[in-house]
């Protein structure tokens, strides 16, 4: 079973952590996370491309398997139920 990759951007803010935790909560087996701090940045500017190529105009985002989590889209606060309807912590 391929694992569903669920990258989160912060900017090291304390929403963003709470953000982070709430994904690492939520996550099982099947869920590869990856945190990109935009505000520190990363060696290869990746991160930052990555935010420019999804779409990202604010933090915290979560992206799941290379798709903007539909409450990142439109500006509606993180939430548990957020994050369950964009799939993760499912089978």
């Amino acid at each position: 079973m391929t694992k569903r990759l669920v990258e989160v951007f912060t900017a090291g803010c304390p929403l963003c952590d709470e953000t982070v935790s709430l994904v690492r909560e939520l996550a099982r087996d099947n869920c590869e996370i990856q945190v990109w701090d935009l505000r520190e940045g990363c060696a290869t500017n990746e991160c930052r491309e990555k935010a420019n190529q999804y779409g990202i105009h604010r933090v915290p985002a979560v992206v799941v398997n290379g798709k903007l989590a539909e409450c990142c889209q439109n500006q509606q606060p993180i939430s548990r139920e957020a994050l369950l309807t964009a799939g993760i912590g499912q089978n």
